[in-house]
C-alpha cells in the first residue's frame, strides 16, 4: 500500500508574501479547559511528530501556548507555519486585534491571519460573544466587510503577517468582499468532511485562486463510524480517521487536524493514497451536514446569522 507525503505544501496565490503552506496542520483550541491545560505538552509532541502548521485563534485562548511551543521546539521559526484569526467581535479593531495576537504569540511575525467569520459581531471589551436578551449573538450591522478587508490588507504592509484570508465564508459572502478587494484571500478555512463535501465551494475558490482548507476534517465520530468509511478503512488497513484525511489530500484539500494523543498524531501523518474510485465512493456520502453549528445554534442562528445569511 502507498502512503502520502504529508509534509508536502500547497502554494498560496502570488499576492501574498508567504511561503507555501503545509498540507497537514494541527489545531489547538481552548474551549475545553482540559485541552487548554495540556496544550503545551501536546503541541510540542505534534511538532516533534512532524507537524509544521499550527492553527490557533484569539477566541481559542491558546495563542500564548502556540508561541511558547514554537519557541521551545528547537525547530527554526521559518519552518513552522502559524495561523491565527481575527476575533469575531474584532471587525472595528483589526489592527489592535492583530497586534494583541502577535503579542500573545510572542513571535516576530504571523504566517496567515484569517477573518474568523463573516458575521459582524458587536465589539464589547473582554467579551468575544456579546449577546442579546434572547441569547443570540449581538451584531453591529453598520460594519462593512469592505472596511474590514481593507484593514486586513493594510496589515500586509507592516511585514508582520505574510498572508491574509478568511474562514467560514461561502460564495455568497465572498462575492461582496471580492468586488473591492485589492488582495484576494489566500485561504478560506471551512468545515469540510465526507458528510459536507462542499465541491461547489471548492471549485469556486479554486477559480478565484483561494485555497480551501478543511477544519473538523474527520467529521468526528459521526463520520468515522459510517459503514462505508469503516469498510474502506479496512480495505486500506488504516483507521477511519486516516482514511478520511487521505481522502482530503486526494482531493487537494489541506487539513487542520486535532489530536492530543501522541500515537494518533503520528498516525494522522501517515495517510493512504486513496484510489479515484474510492474517492468517489466517499464523495457520495455527502449530505450537506454541518456538524459544528449544531453545537452552538441559538434560536436558529449561529453567531447571530441564519444558514441562509451565511450562504449555506
Amino acid at each position: 500500500m502507498s502512503f502520502l507525503e504529508t509534509t508536502s505544501t500547497v502554494k498560496l496565490n502570488v499576492q501574498h508574501r508567504c511561503r507555501d503552506a503545509p498540507t497537514t496542520g494541527s489545531v489547538v483550541d481552548g474551549f475545553d479547559p482540559a485541552v487548554l491545560a495540556a496544550g503545551r505538552e501536546w503541541l510540542l509532541t505534534a511538532l516533534q511528530a512532524g507537524y509544521r502548521h499550527i492553527d490557533t485563534a484569539a477566541i481559542y485562548g491558546t495563542e500564548a501556548l502556540v508561541g511558547e511551543a514554537v519557541r521551545k521546539s528547537g525547530i527554526p521559526r521559518h519552518e513552522i507555519f502559524v495561523t491565527t484569526k481575527l476575533p469575531l467581535n474584532g471587525f472595528t479593531r483589526v489592527k489592535q486585534s492583530f497586534e494583541h495576537s502577535l503579542k500573545q504569540l510572542d513571535l516576530e511575525y504571523i504566517d496567515l491571519y484569517l477573518v474568523h467569520s463573516p458575521t459582524p459581531v458587536a465589539y464589547e471589551d473582554g467579551n468575544h460573544f456579546p449577546t442579546n436578551p434572547d441569547g443570540t449573538t449581538r451584531l453591529d450591522n453598520n460594519i462593512s466587510i469592505h472596511d474590514v478587508w481593507a484593514d486586513m490588507e493594510a496589515l500586509l504592509e507592516t511585514g508582520k503577517v505574510k498572508a491574509i484570508g478568511v474562514s467560514n465564508f461561502s460564495p455568497k459572502t465572498l462575492e461582496p468582499l471580492l468586488k473591492k478587494a485589492k488582495v484576494v484571500p489566500a485561504v478560506n478555512q471551512v468545515e469540510l468532511h465526507p458528510y459536507l463535501v462542499q465541491e461547489d465551494l471548492r471549485q469556486y475558490c479554486k477559480d478565484k485562486g483561494i485555497v480551501v482548507t478543511a477544519y473538523m476534517p474527520s467529521g468526528r465520530e459521526t463520520v468515522r463510524s459510517d459503514p462505508k468509511v469503516v469498510e474502506l478503512a479496512a480495505k486500506y488497513k488504516v483507521t477511519p480517521t486516516q482514511l478520511v484525511l487521505g481522502w482530503h489530500l486526494a482531493r487537494g484539500v489541506p487539513i487542520i487536524t486535532k489530536s492530543t494523543n501522541v500515537e494518533r498524531q503520528k498516525e494522522n501523518l501517515k495517510l493512504p493514497v486513496i484510489a479515484a474510485v474510492d474517492v468517489k465512493q466517499i464523495n457520495a456520502l455527502d449530505r450537506g451536514d454541518r456538524l459544528f453549528p449544531k453545537q452552538i445554534m441559538v434560536n436558529g442562528t449561529c453567531f447571530g446569522w441564519t444558514f441562509e445569511q451565511y450562504g449555506w
